[in-house]
């Protein structure tokens, strides 16, 4: 059983900042990539940015430049910083964890809103 507890949403002004943040535990078996997901309303869910066990990193067209996404190996742990925050980017925001195996795991999500 694998457990990801995130954090950092919430209600943030356009232009403000947060930073989420997904730890894994329990029975990974090996991560190989970590990332988030969001999800608007009427939307589909989209990915956010992505980290692999190498560093390399991905982002949405949407979000490059002003979000930033970090990993902490020894906590199993993946961070994504979000500055410049706009109104669309409100939607509820989902950690991804992915094994050597390829198989994925999900967060429960936690909602980020900004008002303009």
């Amino acid at each position: 059983q694998v457990q990801l507890v995130e954090s950092g949403g919430g209600l943030v002004q356009s232009g403000g900042s947060l930073r989420l943040s997904c730890a894994a535990s329990g029975s990974i078996f090996g991560i190989y990539a970590m990332g988030w997901y969001r999800q608007a309303p009427g939307k589909q869910r989209e990915l956010v940015a992505r980290i692999t066990s190498d560093g390399s990193t991905a982002y949405a067209d949407s979000v490059k430049g002003r979000f930033s996404i970090s990993r902490d190996n020894a906590k199993n742990t993946v961070y994504l910083q979000m500055n410049s925050l706009k109104p669309e980017d409100t939607a509820v925001y989902y950690c991804n964890v992915e094994n050597i195996l390829r198989t994925a795991h999900w967060g429960q999500g936690t909602q980020v809103t900004v008002s303009s």
